[in-house]
């Protein structure tokens, strides 16, 4: 017997209220199955642009309580591709990045070993290759075309968020994770 495809789709970001979004996290099965999933491409003519919109403003709100600094919609549970970031930027000012159907058309040939953790999988943090250097294509919201030439950090940032919407995590590229317990508020 065929099990019917179960949509996982919170409907909880149409709220104002962030705590009501939970990050599917890694240490819950059905989080895993649905964070393993490569989300498709979104078909900007159907999207309701005002839903979007909405949407970003959610994930941005969760990324920034979390104390992250990337958030891609199937981590809370929408079925998008598209994802959030904010990462400062050579003078050190935050820049906001929010990009519908990323895709990673350049790579360079040099990589750089960084530590990187994931709100996803909760106090795990690993060492991570990745090109130094990217070139990420995409669209706005609105339904613009992007490109964006990337290094550093915000490079690290956007391979692992489109990695997210790939279905894979960046513990299955660290060579080592290591496990850190939260501090008690005691």
């Amino acid at each position: 017997m065929k099990q019917k495809k179960r949509k996982f789709q919170s409907a909880s970001w149409r709220t104002n209220n962030t705590r009501m979004t939970r990050i599917l996290t890694t240490n819950n099965n059905k989080d895993k199955v649905f964070l393993r999933r490569k989300m498709p491409p979104l078909d900007l003519k159907k999207e309701n642009v005002k839903e979007l919109k909405e949407l970003v403003k959610k994930m941005r709100a969760v990324m920034n309580e979390s104390n992250g600094v990337g958030l891609s919609a199937n981590q809370i549970g929408v079925a998008k591709r598209i994802f959030v970031a904010q990462v400062p930027d050579e003078h050190s000012e935050i820049k906001f990045y929010a990009v519908v159907n990323p895709t990673i058309t350049k790579k360079s040939f040099k990589k750089a070993p960084l530590e990187e953790g994931c709100l996803s999988t909760p106090n795990t943090y690993g060492v991570i290759e990745r090109p130094e250097r990217i070139t990420l294509k995409g669209y706005t919201v609105d339904g613009k075309k992007l490109k964006i030439k990337a290094w550093g950090i915000l490079a690290q940032v956007f391979q692992h968020e489109v990695g997210h919407l790939n279905g894979k995590l960046f513990t299955d590229k660290a060579k080592e994770t290591h496990h850190i317990e939260p501090r008690s508020n005691n």
